[in-house]
């Protein structure tokens, strides 16, 4: 029975680990089994499910509901990080030592690192709460590739799946496959909208016939 990663850095661990174990010659150990990491479209409310949704063709909506579940107080990953950071930081506090004449400065200094980075964070959770709104105000059609080459492109790195084989012709299909159970509040703004349900087909011009069908 195959078995997942928990993360790419238990990937990398194992992987490390077995090199060592080739480099210092045969041993009687158990083989390794086979281990894969699921697909994004396995779970869409992780991070690399949300990335895997985040496409350019991505409903307005939809980019909105993301971005809210990314930042959700109970589940979301940017709290669960930002937490991390703070847990981090106050370890380090505990080993703060100011007593003279030798005052332990490397602490103090991991202290101070560690509380920016949660600044930061704390300040990167409130902006994309803030620009929710404006997301789901955005134009669903992509406008004219010559605007695009103005700003520069800020998604830097590819999903595992993308470097395993799982390219980006099949991102669209991953994202419509998880789409059907996005977050219930971008259901619900979709339901509100007119002509907005998924599946609809696209409205032809006006007095155009329906396609025939082709009968064997």
């Amino acid at each position: 029975m195959p078995e997942y990663y928990s993360s790419i850095g238990e990937a990398v661990g194992a992987a490390m680990r077995h090199n060592i174990a080739l480099a210092h010659g045969p041993r009687a150990d158990t083989p390794l089994q086979v281990r894969y990491f699921p697909p994004p479209a396995a779970d869409p409310y992780s991070l690399p499910g949300m990335i895997a949704r985040l496409e350019v063709t991505a409903h307005p909506d939809e980019v909105a509901a993301i971005v809210e579940e990314a930042t959700g107080a109970l589940v979301g990953p940017l709290p669960q990080l930002t937490e991390l950071v703070a847990a981090s930081a106050d370890w380090a506090r505990a080993r703060l030592n100011f007593d003279y004449p030798d005052p332990d400065v490397a602490a103090f200094d991991l202290w101070t690192r560690l509380a920016s980075v949660h600044s930061m964070l704390v300040y990167a959770q409130e902006e994309l709460e803030a620009v929710v709104g404006d997301i789901a105000e955005m134009p669903a059609e992509t406008s004219d590739p010559r605007h695009h080459d103005m700003v520069q492109v800020k998604r830097t790195r590819e999903l595992l799946h993308d470097v395993m084989g799982h390219g980006p012709s099949d991102a669209e299909a991953m994202r419509q496959q998880a789409a059907v159970s996005y977050s219930p509040r971008a259901a619900a703004r979709r339901t509100a909208s007119p002509g907005a349900e998924a599946g609809a087909p696209p409205a032809g011009p006006p007095g155009a016939a329906p396609p025939a069908s082709h009968r064997r």
